[in-house]
């Protein structure tokens, strides 16, 4: 804006032009996991707002390692995808598993982001999200050789999720990674935090507050909205007549997806009815899943279902009787929100939540699900027990997520980013 005006929220010009956003990611449609929704639906308000979006990402991969049809891994690949330019570059690609390799794929996709970033003509603001944060590395760098703002979107408290996971213990392998990860910190310009938990835990480290802004996950909710059971699903997935709980996302290490197949294994149909537990996605985990199941002897009872298009989605959240939030139980992720929250209260899904912390205070707060104490197996049978008696309790469940999931929408939450970023841009 001229003339002395402030920039409003949502504000997507700088002296009388577009603002010129440069992206950095590693997950990007057609990949449908957290980061990419995230990204792709806050970029494509952004670009729909008038600002210029720039995200440069690598070949859809994720999680199964293997390029999606359509794609190949090269060296650089331009495409258009709603009003926002993306360009890919290559990476040593692998599936969602092994410490090693997946370090191997993050460094290079630093290396490959980070020349690619530097090379692009022209940009305001220049963005690095984690989990990982060897991206937010590329975004500093770029900034850094371009003398332009660098914003960190801190989507995780990465490398200390490593450990609470147990995929890495204390070393001096964690001890540098830490040392980036506060180097990056005190580099950016502003921090855009998913979590109020990951901003104070940033304000005890040194971090100024002034740095720090908040924008949580939400839902787009001109995608998810209630709707009735898919018939054809129904029949198809063998759901019919049951009371379906179900699991949508990425089957890892922090899950712990086998709390979800002991409480199935406790079912007493004579007692509840038929149950159903679908889970949806793909991850590092699953195979482990399949077989314990088999194992189980769990038979029809569980129903697995690989990771589907964005734009199927909805179909199979409508299924739902209740959606499953699970995370393990560590102190570490007491401090997470899981996006897949936002996205069952928009569509009116009753929660059974098995995480402490923040989370906890959302779903207490608006009314749109009952808790259990994680990797409790008899604490999640009991939810999904008084759930699958209870009718008039779903339907209280689901009408107060729907409500709650106004204060959640994923298009209010892009113009408060759009804000920070405009922000950190000078006007001449």
């Amino acid at each position: 804006m001229t003339g002395g005006q402030q920039s409003g929220p949502g504000d997507a010009h700088v002296d009388g032009r577009p603002l010129r956003i440069l992206f950095l990611t590693d997950n990007f449609p057609p990949e449908v996991n957290a980061p990419a929704s995230r990204t792709h639906e806050h970029a494509r308000v952004w670009a729909r707002t008038g600002a210029k979006v720039t995200v440069i990402t690598c070949a859809p991969n994720f999680p199964t390692g293997k390029v999606f049809p359509g794609y190949r891994n090269r060296l650089w690949q331009r495409e258009s995808i709603d009003g926002i330019e993306v360009i890919r570059v290559w990476t040593y690609i692998t599936a969602n598993e092994g410490f090693a390799r997946r370090i191997l794929d993050y460094l290079s996709f630093m290396v490959s982001a980070a020349i690619a970033g530097v090379l692009q003509r022209r940009f305001d603001v220049v963005v690095g999200t984690s989990p990982q944060f060897f991206t937010a590395c590329a975004a500093w760098f770029v900034g850094w050789v371009r003398r332009r703002p660098f914003v960190f979107e801190l989507r995780d408290l990465w490398p200390e999720s490593i450990k609470a996971v147990g995929a890495m213990q204390a070393s001096r392998a964690i001890a540098w990674l830490e040392r980036i990860e506060w180097f990056l910190y005190r580099r950016a310009t502003r921090i855009v935090s998913v979590t109020q938990s990951f901003r104070q835990r940033l304000i005890d480290g040194g971090i100024p507050a002034s740095k720090l802004a908040v924008v949580t996950n939400g839902a787009d909710l001109s995608r998810y909205q209630p709707c009735p059971k898919d018939p054809q699903l129904l029949q198809s997935l063998g759901l019919d007549g049951a009371f379906v709980a179900g699991y949508i996302g990425t089957h890892g290490m922090a899950h712990a997806l086998e709390t979800l197949l002991e409480a199935a294994a406790r079912w007493n149909e004579a007692e509840s009815g038929p149950l159903r537990l679908l889970l949806v996605g793909d991850g590092a985990q699953k195979p482990a899943l399949r077989q314990q199941a088999l194992e189980m002897g769990l038979g029809e009872r569980v129903v697995f279902v690989d990771t589907v298009p964005k734009d199927e989605i909805a179909r199979y959240w409508s299924v739902l009787d209740a959606c499953i939030v699970h995370l393990r139980r560590t102190p570490l992720f007491e401090t997470v929100i899981p996006s897949k929250l936002f996205e069952s209260m928009a569509m009116g899904v009753p929660v059974l939540l098995g995480v402490a912390g923040e989370v906890r205070t959302i779903v207490e707060q608006t009314a749109c699900g009952l808790p259990f104490t994680p990797e409790d197996p008899a604490a999640l049978l009991a939810v999904m027990q008084q759930l699958a008696a209870d009718e008039a309790l779903r339907q209280q469940l689901s009408e107060a997520g729907v409500r709650g999931a106004r204060h959640f929408d994923r298009e209010h939450l892009a113009g408060r980013m759009l804000s920070v970023l405009r922000g950190t841009v000078p006007e001449r």
